[in-house]
Parts: C-alpha cells; structure tokens; sequence
C-alpha cells in the first residue's frame, strides 16, 4: 500500500501548508498526469521547521555514536526493503527509466551505509602544546542545523547524499525540494527518517513556492550551513543570500557541470564509444556529470563518431516505465524549450547534425552533432538534454585545452591504452573528477564528490563530507596556574 505524500512535514506532523497562493502540482512529465496536489509551505512554516529542527537537534547530539548509527542502518534498511516503491516514484515523478532508478535506489542506499559509519569515526584531537599544565584538543562538533535544497534530476539520492551524513554528524535538517519532485526529493526521504526513529522535528520539510520561501529558506537565522545541488546560476545567488543575510552560513554547494569526454588517438575505439552513449544519454543526459561534450583527436574522429551513430540510432526512446526504454521525457516544458533553442542556435552556427530526433511533448530523440569549431556555443553551456556535440581537434594538446575552456569543472574523462600517460594528463585537466577509460557518470559513497570553477564549493561523501557537516573546536584545559604577561 503506497503512502500519500500531500502535506508538509514538520515538527514531526503530517500538516498542511499555510500558504494560501500557491500550490505545487506533481506532474507525471511524460503522461502529464497530476499525481497529487500540495498546498504551499509559507515563511511561516519555515520558521515552525527551522525550530523543530533547532529544538530536535539539542537532544540528538547527545545520543551516543551507537544510538545514531542505529537509525541510520534502519534507514538504509527500510530503503532496501521500499526500492520497488521509491523506484515507481522515481519512474512516475521524474521520469527516470527503470535502470536509472534502480541505479538511484543502489546509490542513496550505498550512501546511507556509509553515513551509518560516522558517528564512530568523529574524532577529536589532543595537540602539543608548550605552555606547562595545559591540554589542548581541537573538538569536532555538529554545525547545527543544515538546510537541504535538493533538484528533481536525482532527487532521492541527492537529498540523502546530504541527509543521511547530516544526521550522522549530529545535525538537525529542513528540505527543501525541488518543486518537480516533492516526494522523492523530500518528502520519501522523510518518511523513511521518520520510520526509522529519529525524533520528532530532526527532520522536515517544506514544499514551497521559490518565490514566496526560497531566499528566506536560506538567510533564514537558524541554519549554519546550506547544502545546494543545482544550477550555477541559483547556486550564485544561495551563496550571496547565505553570506549577505542575518547570520554568515556555511554552504556546500555542487552546480553545473560541461563534463569533457576526450578521446586520444591510442584509445580503445569501441569501449570508449560505448562508454560515451552511457554518459551522455543515461537519464536523457539530465545528469549534472554527464559527458556534456565529447572531444576527440583528428586521426580517430571519423571511425569513433560512426561507432557512436551507430549506438545512438539504437537507443529506446519512450514511455519510462517500459523496462527497455533508455531516454524517457525531459523533466518539464522549460527544460524543453531550452533544449530546443540549444539546436537551433547550433544548426545557425553551422554545426553538422549526424543524429537528428523529434521532439514530441516532453520526449526528446537522441541528437548527435559534429563540429570542429570549438567556439559554438553549444561547447561551453550545459544542455541537461540528450543532445551530443562532438568536437574535432588536432592532438592531444588541442584536446586538453578545449577540455578546461569551460566556466565549469565537474567531472571529466579520458580514453587511452596508456594509464600513466592518462593519470599524468588527468593533473591538467581543470576538474574535481577524472576517470580514465571509465564514465564521467560515477559516484562512490566513500570517494570524494565535487566540482572545480564554477561547478561548486565543498566535496560530498566519505570523510569529506563529514568535514563539511560538522565544525572544529579548540579547547584548553588547565591544572596549573599560568604565569600572565603582567
């Protein structure tokens, strides 16, 4: 029996929303069917959140490492023992394909693993020190109380990318979701916490209008830090409101990404076209890792390119639900129209479409494009599409510099036979992620998450994300009196 997601969380109730204005309709984006309706969260209800999460969370950082760790075990439990469910919602909410949201199932939970490790591996410090009768320790506590704002392209795995160790480190959490996706990037995460046994406003969420709560979401006084997974542009404007409001707040950001995907002449032809199709068309390219532009030597061009047509022209386009399908629909109509102005400003600049799909509704055909013009536009935006411009340069060189022309930084990957020659040009490449002869689409739970230039601040995952959850202390402690300068 599925669970019915209209209302607010907060404060541990199941509550309506008081803003009156607005209310957020979850849209099927490939039947259009609306699958519920939610009243909006007003600042009201942020401010009710961000207490219950102020209040909840004095009490849950005194529990001991065993007693959090517990819940979060029971969270990764429950969401193996609900994939079939949060894997529908994925499907009829986002229009992910049935691999995608298994994929996204697998990673939320592998990532929830690895947060129910952390309350054991907060450590604190005892440092030297030169005054005589004094200790020193550095004390590694929770920062308090974190906002989570989290898209619709991987809503449940990104929202428990920052939930889950957040209520590791000690933390008390308000989400808030994308508006494309309220259940799987909100509200689902939260019914989990919630069966898991957190206590009773630790966790909530705020399904809300961004312009009546989201800049008071973030310069709102209570949290310490935002967590943002986004677009670089939004991502700009959450740091200034978290710098510029009441309180100065932490944020970890991850944004936009133009991830390279480069090709040499010595690479393994059919593996690297291969693992080209899958970074770039998973999830009908709307992946913030996704291979965003491919680029590739002069003396391989002509052989790789047909390799790709060749998969390309063979990839399912349709219905998400349907088990063979690999591009499903576009999130919703702005994103389409985006992507349809992509085209016909690369069809104006004089680009060479090899692949050329309809587009119908919110479905959009696999497109595959060619130019040696390293200056279309096309190269240097992210599309968030199933569109592929791939570009022809020289040599590897040629290769190298077109991959950091970019404002971004993200991930990025590399084909050749020569792996030290491949880790050696991987320290050139202006990007948090580098995978030789692998996909730019790769994430591990205990491996650094992040971005370069504009593609955000801070790193998820592991350790590293414990560090950015979590805020350091220096302590002294004296048995003896001191000797003071007078």
């Amino acid at each position: 029996m599925q669970r019915q997601f209209d209302k607010q969380f907060i404060g541990g109730k199941w509550k309506q929303g008081s803003d009156s204005k607005h209310v957020n309709e979850d849209k099927n984006p490939y039947s259009q069917e609306t699958m519920l309706t939610i009243q909006g969260a007003s600042t009201q209800d942020v401010d009710e959140a961000y207490q219950a999460a102020q209040n909840a969370q004095k009490e849950w950082m005194t529990k001991t490492p065993q007693e959090r760790s517990e819940v979060i075990q029971k969270a990764a439990h429950l969401i193996e023992e609900q994939q079939a469910e949060i894997s529908e919602w994925l499907i009829k909410e986002g229009g992910a394909t049935k691999i995608k949201a298994g994929l996204e199932v697998s990673l939320a939970k592998g990532i929830t693993e690895e947060a129910a490790s952390f309350p054991m591996r907060i450590e604190n410090q005892l440092l030297p020190t030169n005054n005589s009768g004094e200790e020193s320790f550095v004390i590694r506590r929770p920062v308090g109380v974190i906002g989570i704002i989290s898209p619709w392209n991987f809503p449940f795995h990104l929202t428990m990318r920052s939930l889950a160790p957040a209520i590791a480190a000690g933390n008390g959490v308000v989400i808030k979701p994308a508006s494309d996706s309220p259940v799987t990037g909100g509200l689902l995460p939260a019914k989990i916490f919630e069966e898991a046994g957190v206590p009773k406003g630790l966790v909530n969420v705020t399904v809300g209008s961004g312009s009546e709560i989201g800049d008071y979401f973030v310069s709102h006084p209570i949290p310490s830090l935002i967590s943002f997974t986004g677009s670089t542009p939004v991502g700009k404007n959450i740091a200034s409101h978290a710098m510029n409001g009441e309180k100065i707040k932490q944020v970890a950001l991850e944004l936009g990404g133009n991830s390279p995907f480069i090709v040499l002449a010595d690479a393994d032809i059919e593996e690297a076209a291969h693992a080209l199709v899958v970074s770039k068309f998973m999830h009908a390219g709307q992946i913030c890792m996704a291979a965003n532009r491919a680029i590739v030597v002069d003396e391989v061009f002509d052989q790789f390119v047909h390799k790709v047509v060749e998969r390309v022209k063979k990839l399912i386009v349709g219905n998400p639900a349907e088990a063979d399908t690999i591009i499903g629909p576009i999130i919703n109509q702005k994103q389409t129209d985006h992507i349809k102005e992509v085209l016909q400003q690369a069809q104006v600049a004089g680009a060479r479409f090899l692949v050329e799909g309809s587009i119908k509704g919110q479905v959009v055909e696999p497109v595959v494009l060619v130019s040696d013009d390293p200056t279309l536009a096309i190269f240097h935006e992210e599309i968030f599409g199933p569109v592929l411009p791939i570009l022809k340069v020289k040599d590897t060189d040629a290769a190298i510099k077109a991959a950091n022309d970019t404002e971004y930084g993200l991930s990025s990957a590399l084909f050749t036979k020569d792996v030290t020659k491949g880790r050696l040009l991987a320290n050139k490449i202006e990007a948090g992620m580098c995978h030789i002869n692998g996909l730019t689409v790769a994430d591990e739970p205990n491996a650094p998450f992040g971005g370069e230039k504009n593609s955000g601040i801070g790193r998820f995952n592991g350790k590293w994300v414990l560090e950015e959850f979590t805020r350091i202390q220096w302590v002294t402690t004296r048995t003896e009196k001191n000797n003071y300068p007078f």
